[in-house]
């Protein structure tokens, strides 16, 4: 296993993005909505979804940052989740760790464990 995060582990088209939009569990959060929907897989896969933002350079670094988050923390959370994150409008975190800390802090309070427990 490399060190990349493979195309398999991304939500790719518009139609995996409504399961989970429809029939995922929503928990909010001050920067982030995450919704989650279990997946047949066996793994992970993550979508990102950055509307509110304005500016093209932040949208980007907001999904960079948190693709990065997740491949490098994929092992900690539980498998076989279809995973979307939603930037709020109100998101003004501007700076890559404030926004790694937030994504940190969505997923753990917002995931629930391996063994099937919200923390």
């Amino acid at each position: 296993m490399g060190f990349k995060l493979p195309k398999t582990a991304l939500l790719r088209n518009p139609a995996q993005y409504s399961v989970v939009y429809r029939q995922g569990k929503r928990l909010r959060g001050a920067h982030f909505s995450l919704i989650y929907i279990d997946n047949d897989y066996g793994f992970n896969r993550l979508g990102i979804s950055v509307h509110g933002v304005k500016k093209a350079v932040l949208r980007n670094r907001m999904k960079r940052i948190i693709r990065e988050f997740f491949r490098l923390h994929r092992d900690f959370l539980p498998p076989g989740k279809d995973i979307v994150f939603a930037v709020r409008k109100e998101c003004a975190l501007k700076n890559p760790h404030e926004i790694s800390v937030a994504v940190a802090n969505a997923v753990h309070n917002s995931l629930p464990n391996k063994n099937g427990r919200r923390r």
